[in-house]
């Protein structure tokens, strides 16, 4: 659907030149929820941007269902970018059009019959939720309620991708789950791929099922949300995940157990639903302190994350860390 084949993005500035993307490449297929993570200035908006040609890439190219971007006509060109729709952080919404006037713009500009314009904004204005403000006029909206306006704006012209830029990160966190629910709804039932970029891995975790993380204008992992959760490889990416989820206790409380081993088990999928902890230490005439942990569900799959001290003969203790780790992650877990 949407590949960048090692696409760089330099500016000059002030002589100077600037390099914001960095040899990228990635696949987006139809149908996912894709999501770029990175901090302030990775180059995320950047690589949005190129994606319906408003940045240029410097070396590589876009291709969006196999053809290079830069291959379009000039025609050929507004009309793919009619297929990409857009939603943003601070809504971009008319302060001066009624939220009806607002999802009409584009089919406007697009030159569309004025009956199949009404037609189309009653049909969007029953899906996002918001048929009773079509007269409203944005100062009249919460922000939830003004990004719903911006995504039924983005899908007036029935576009094929949806880019979401920062699209929740004005909103508190019940309205912005209440938007990803609405974006999941775009991505389910209108068949429409989502590219989202975020600095929060929360968002990620909700609806995405890729993920690609960016630092400094590169790609530095990338791979299904799952995987990259439960397995991370760049020290990037085990700093957004910590923001989610604190897979140790505080510093303060391991003090606490200065002198006993810890371990950290790791479930994933099935084998956080089965009794492979009490069948190992039981098999073994072992005791089993849980200190720690969390078990969560992540992409309709079970991740598990327990801390543990074990009591008991050290052979026997050795014996259940075997069979454990022949199913399981176990680390030992080291106490400063």
């Amino acid at each position: 659907m949407i590949e960048f084949r090692n696409v760089t993005k330099t500016f000059q500035t002030k002589g100077q030149a600037i390099t914001a993307v960095e040899k990228v490449s990635l696949t987006v297929e139809a149908g996912d929820i894709f999501g770029i993570i990175g901090f302030s200035g990775a180059g995320k908006s950047t690589l949005l941007r190129l994606v319906n040609l408003l940045e240029k890439p410097t070396e590589g190219e876009v291709l969006i269902n196999d053809k290079s971007l830069t291959d379009y006509t000039k025609k050929e060109l507004r009309q793919q970018r009619r297929d990409i729709g857009m939603i943003f952080q601070n809504f971009n919404l008319f302060t001066s059009r009624t939220v009806a006037k607002n999802i009409a713009y584009p089919l406007e500009l697009a030159g569309v019959a004025k009956a199949e314009i009404k037609h189309k904004v009653e049909e969007l204005l029953r899906f996002v939720g918001l048929s009773d403000k079509a007269k409203h006029y944005p100062e009249q909206l919460s922000g939830g309620q003004k990004q719903r306006v911006g995504i039924a704006r983005a899908l007036a012209t029935s576009p094929r991708i949806l880019i979401c830029d920062e699209a929740t990160s004005a909103l508190d966190p019940n309205t912005t789950a209440d938007i990803l629910q609405l974006i999941q709804k775009v991505n389910k039932e209108l068949g429409i791929t989502v590219l989202l970029i975020t600095h929060e891995m929360q968002v990620i975790e909700a609806i995405c099922n890729r993920v690609a993380v960016m630092e400094e204008g590169r790609v530095i992992e990338s791979g299904t949300v799952f995987d990259t959760f439960t397995n991370p490889q760049h020290a990037t990416t085990k700093r957004f995940i910590s923001a989610t989820e604190q897979d140790l206790p505080s510093a303060h409380l391991l003090e606490k157990w200065s002198g006993s081993q810890l371990y950290r088990l790791i479930f994933k999928g099935d084998k956080a639903s089965d009794p492979l902890l009490s069948q190992a230490t039981r098999k073994h005439q072992v005791d089993v302190n849980i200190i720690y942990g969390t078990v969560k569900e992540l992409q309709q799959r079970f991740f598990g994350n327990l801390i543990v001290s074990f009591e008991g003969e050290e052979q026997k203790i050795q014996a259940v860390l075997q069979e454990l780790r022949q199913a399981i992650e176990v680390k030992e877990v080291a106490i400063a």
